[in-house]
């Protein structure tokens, strides 16, 4: 039978968010319901509330979360009621032509649930990135649910979901750092500062942490910077190439969404660097470069889609890495809440207070 919980709701735009009861259908065909222990508030949860992704209200919101299986459809066989997993919005459907030339991570045709999760009236539900995790309980397809070490912490491991992949994956995916790179990380928020992580993983010699605000800086330093750059008082990109033996940085990671610190990215890089660009830009910002230096400079210029990871490959790894101490997780973590503080973490991430406030729900 179906399920009534209580899950946070964007009801229209720019409104505070609201608790309320909203019915969760049966799994049917490809489709999962799990019971949401852990979910993180990120940026995007708030674009919704805002109206800056769609105008598809309500929103069900919440996607980076972790959980336990409570039931599947008919013909699922990748997950078991019972399984512990870290949720996520890119389900391969393995069929695209992005998919069928090896690059999953590209997929163009991401699987969701074929039902809607309603109101209790029967309105149904816009479920942010496909999931909705702002929920005791929330229906999935059954790809977006990857299974990893049940002795996982899930306020930690859940954030695997969306802003911790992205940035660990931008370092050592998209932006392939290697032993003895030198690295410029632009933003030291969540996303930024997994980055960092992701760099001094992947091997990277020298990791430059940049951002306005000194609390940021400091937190970059715990998760490997071996400098910091405070872009309210310095050149950036002249404090870049000092620390780089006056070279510039074999990857410039941008997790701001700022065309401006595009550019200093772009600046700051070493003659055929790497760029990546994995902070999220609002669709008026614009690029303008000079096309003499965007061909003289070299290198690659990769935007970033979460972290171009493949989440059945990459959680199970990230998560054993957490567990054997080579991942500190759970300095994500800034604070954990309840379904109805949803609203003061938002107030508290603008503020930029916080790395991440994770609503727990076991």
């Amino acid at each position: 039978m179906a399920s009534e919980v209580r899950g946070v709701v964007a009801l229209a735009e720019g409104r505070p968010v609201s608790v309320v009861t909203i019915v969760v259908p049966d799994p049917g065909p490809g489709e999962a319901v799990v019971r949401v222990q852990a979910c993180g508030v990120c940026h995007t949860d708030l674009h919704y509330r805002e109206g800056g992704i769609s105008d598809d209200f309500p929103f069900l919101l919440g996607h980076e979360a972790a959980g336990v299986v409570e039931a599947v459809g008919p013909d699922v066989t990748t997950v078991a009621p019972g399984d512990f997993v870290v949720l996520n919005w890119r389900a391969v459907c393995g069929n695209c032509r992005s998919c069928r030339r090896g690059r999953p991570q590209y997929c163009f045709a991401t699987h969701n649930a074929t039902q809607k999760m309603t109101l209790a009236d029967g309105t149904p539900l816009s479920p942010a990135l496909g999931i909705g995790a702002f929920a005791d309980k929330t229906l999935v397809a059954a790809g977006q649910c990857t299974k990893v070490d049940p002795s996982a912490r899930p306020e930690a491991v859940g954030l695997l979901g969306c802003g911790v992949m992205a940035g660990l994956g931008a370092a050592m995916l998209t932006g392939e750092v290697g032993t003895g790179d030198s690295v410029a990380v632009f933003g030291c928020g969540g996303v930024g500062c997994a980055a960092v992580a992701g760099a001094r993983l992947a091997g990277a010699s020298t990791i430059i942490a940049v951002d306005l605000d000194a609390r940021k800086l400091e937190l970059a330093r715990g998760f490997g910077a071996t400098a910091v750059v405070d872009a309210s008082t310095e050149d950036v990109v002249a404090a870049v190439q000092a620390l780089t033996g006056g070279n510039g940085a074999d990857v410039c990671i941008e997790a701001v969404g700022n065309p401006k610190v595009l550019e200093q990215a772009f600046y700051a890089r070493d003659l055929a660097g790497t760029v990546v660009q994995v902070g999220v830009p609002t669709p008026d910002m614009r690029i303008d470069l000079p096309m003499i230096d965007f061909f003289g400079r070299g290198g690659q210029l990769k935007p970033s889609w979460y972290g171009d990871c493949v989440p059945s490959r990459d959680f199970p790894m990230l998560v054993d890495l957490y567990l054997q101490g080579r991942l500190d997780l759970d300095s994500f973590v800034s604070e954990t809440i309840g379904l109805d503080d949803v609203e003061e973490a938002f107030d508290r991430m603008e503020r930029g207070e916080v790395l991440r406030s994770v609503v727990v729900l076991r």
